[in-house]
């Protein structure tokens, strides 16, 4: 269709109709559908599936007991993530008492994901990539621009703060909402001289993560290049999202009881639903 066509309201019209069915290589499916659930999960406890561009966001709502698996599809994808209340927003994911709770800096299986009030938000049940990052955070609009000659949300090389300042927009939050986030996929590692040294890869295509909610979250993805990326060019890959309902983790659960202060954020969390 010539740009003369477009301008004709009618003929846009039907342009954008003919265009119903295209599939791309990123986007969410609606009604959610995919053929690799795990075993013993039913299709009707399907949630959420989407694929999530490279430079792109995205965001859900899950309930308590959800697990939440991303898979980095190509080997290069970097998902900074923000996690909130679904119930009350103001309490969120703090990244400082993650670490010094849990008195370990390097996230994987078993550890848990704190709120600033805490209570343990999502849990990591399930992990083969063994590269995250809870030190560094993402990218902002200048810190692209001085890398990549362009930062804007609507560039060729969007940032990750701007990013999750559109998905947290979308449940009514605002720029002073968007805390620091923690980067699964990208990993960044602390020398013993205080240097950080980031692991971005790229890696072998098809490492995953499972997380549990355990508590109502908003969780809201962005798939930017790591900040610390050293690679000239805007460097990330697609990025996949499935979402399925669980059963709220049981008292007996391994992560629930695998340290004496997880086990406490486990228990705010069960005072919290006992109202």
């Amino acid at each position: 269709m010539t740009t003369a066509n477009l301008a004709d309201p009618m003929a846009a019209r039907d342009h954008a109709r003919s265009m119903a069915g295209t599939k791309a290589d990123a986007m969410p499916v609606l009604p959610p559908v995919a053929d690799d659930l795990p075993d013993g999960v039913p299709a009707d406890d399907l949630v959420w599936e989407e694929t999530i561009a490279p430079g792109g966001y995205a965001t859900h709502r899950l309930a308590r007991g959800t697990r939440l698996r991303l898979i980095d599809l190509e080997g290069d994808a970097c998902a900074s993530l923000l996690i909130y209340n679904a119930e009350m927003p103001t309490e969120r994911l703090n990244v400082a008492d993650t670490v010094k709770v849990q008195w370990n800096g390097y996230l994987g299986k078993g550890k848990l994901l704190l709120s600033d009030m805490g209570r343990v938000m999502m849990s990591i049940v399930e992990d083969d990539a063994g590269t995250h990052d809870a030190f560094c955070g993402t990218s902002n609009a200048a810190t692209n621009a001085a890398k990549y000659g362009e930062g804007r949300n609507s560039g060729a090389c969007p940032n990750g703060r701007d990013r999750l300042l559109l998905g947290s927009a979308k449940h009514g939050l605002q720029r002073r909402d968007v805390h620091p986030c923690i980067n699964l996929f990208k990993g960044a590692k602390v020398a013993a001289d205080g240097a950080i040294t980031a692991e971005v890869g790229p890696y072998e295509a098809g490492r995953s993560l499972v997380l549990r909610a355990e508590m109502d979250v908003i969780v809201v993805i962005a798939n930017c290049p790591h900040v610390l990326d050293p690679r000239d060019e805007y460097a990330v890959t697609r990025l996949r999202a499935t979402a399925w309902r669980g059963p709220v983790t049981p008292a007996d659960d391994a992560v629930r009881n695998g340290s004496p202060e997880g086990l406490r954020a486990y228990e705010n969390v069960e005072d919290y639903y006992r109202r």
